[in-house]
């Protein structure tokens, strides 16, 4: 791999993580499940290591996330300081700071599995990807937590 392949697989890189942060933000699931892997993994954490949730393959992705927010609830995603190693020609990680904001209106029915009426978090993204047929996608991404505020 050359250095302009080598530089232009990072962007890549960035611009699918992009995608994934726009979509949720959107509540686009369908969308954002179709940037995994068909049998990709997502697994958040909480702030003490253990693990959230742990989700496998596109449906459960699309269906769990878009199940634990409300149609009403504003999403709020940033990443910042992204660290990306390419492996291969089809392998690379990467690992990025993130922070994300759920707020949920006045009166908003509350899913008892996210009994909150808002979340800031803090952490990392911590991601393996692969390309398949010359497009990248997510094979496994770990949340992990620093912090979690909850208002209730």
């Amino acid at each position: 791999m050359n250095d302009v392949e080598h530089l232009s697989a990072i962007e890549d890189l960035r611009r699918l993580m992009a995608r994934y942060v726009r979509y949720a933000d959107h509540k686009r699931w369908q969308d954002l499940a179709g940037l995994f892997t068909p049998d990709g993994t997502f697994t958040p954490h909480k702030p003490d290591g253990s693990v959230w949730l742990r989700m496998n393959g596109r449906e459960e992705i699309a269906a769990t996330i878009g199940g634990s927010n409300g149609p009403d609830d504003v999403l709020i995603h940033h990443l910042f300081s992204d660290e990306i190693d390419i492996q291969s020609t089809t392998s690379a990680r990467g690992t990025w700071s993130m922070e994300d904001i759920i707020t949920r209106p006045e009166g908003a029915e509350i899913n008892p599995d996210f009994p909150f009426k808002g979340m800031h978090g803090f952490g990392h993204y911590h991601a393996r990807f692969v390309k398949t047929d010359g497009a990248w996608y997510i094979a496994e991404l770990k949340q992990t937590r620093l912090r979690l505020d909850f208002t209730h």
